[in-house]
């Protein structure tokens, strides 16, 4: 049973920077990284950019060879036709994209993308050789009315049907009423949904894939809480939003092994 995960810092710029911005972004991130010795392979860091961005990362990784994932914010559940506007997973694929976030609870907000759409997106994403960062989370009102667990697990029960045992994936805990509020799910709140959403993955794909797969927290991350987060046996990383705008800022969240001692 494979049971060591190498933590992943992810960071979604949502629709923030240009593909000029993105360019000047990634290259100060990885400088203030090489600045820091911290290109030891002990954390992996994947780079989420919009649509516009993609080609031009893209392009500078590749050339300077800057250890960062590529990922993108979202894929079409179809691979070609008449969809305007759609981005399909095998476009994403020949850009070199890794990964793809998939039921993040903007979309699932501001484009009625219900749990049918983040399961079919799912396999999409696998169909075209992504990993899809499953987003899962609860409202306030969800909190209340049914506990953290509940909403988590029941999005994730969904967005696993007929997924192969094997599959390649990554769980995201986003607890919505912590997302952009300042105030993050305290550590243990995130080890207790983490831990049960490990749960489901190991009663619908097995306990390999439940020992390999990284369950990441996200919500109001930033270098002062990343650490404590960290400790918690069921947190392999973090999906990180307006701090990743801040080279300084998400450096230190990324390193957060060695200036905190963790």
């Amino acid at each position: 049973m494979v049971t060591n995960r190498t933590p992943l810092i992810a960071g979604n710029w949502k629709m923030n920077l240009d593909h000029l911005q993105a360019v000047a972004f990634v290259q100060k991130l990885h400088w203030t990284l090489k600045d820091a010795k911290h290109e030891d392979g002990s954390v992996e860091v994947a780079v989420f950019p919009p649509f516009t961005d993609l080609r031009s990362v893209q392009t500078l990784i590749d050339a300077d060879k800057i250890p960062f994932a590529l990922g993108a914010q979202d894929l079409s559940v179809h691979d070609s036709g008449a969809y305007t506007g759609e981005v399909s997973g095998a476009f994403l694929k020949r850009l070199d994209v890794s990964q793809v976030i998939i039921g993040h609870s903007e979309r699932r907000e501001y484009h009625n993308e219900g749990d049918d759409i983040v399961a079919a997106k799912v396999k999409a994403a696998l169909k075209n050789e992504l990993v899809p960062v499953i987003c899962v989370g609860e409202t306030a009102e969800d909190l209340e009315k049914h506990g953290a667990s509940a909403v988590p697990v029941g999005q994730l029960e969904i967005a696993l049907e007929g997924v192969a045992s094997d599959a390649d994936i990554v769980v995201a805990y986003e607890p919505v009423w912590a997302i952009g509020s300042g105030q993050a799910a305290t550590p243990e709140q995130a080890q207790e949904v983490c831990a049960k959403l490990r749960e489901v993955i190991k009663a619908k794909l097995g306990d390999d894939a439940a020992a390999r797969t990284r369950v990441l927290y996200g919500g109001s991350v930033k270098s002062a809480n990343i650490a404590s987060f960290m400790r918690q046996p069921d947190v392999d990383g973090a999906l990180v939003g307006g701090a990743s705008l801040v080279a300084e800022e998400f450096a230190a969240i990324i390193r957060y092994q060695k200036h905190v001692g963790v």
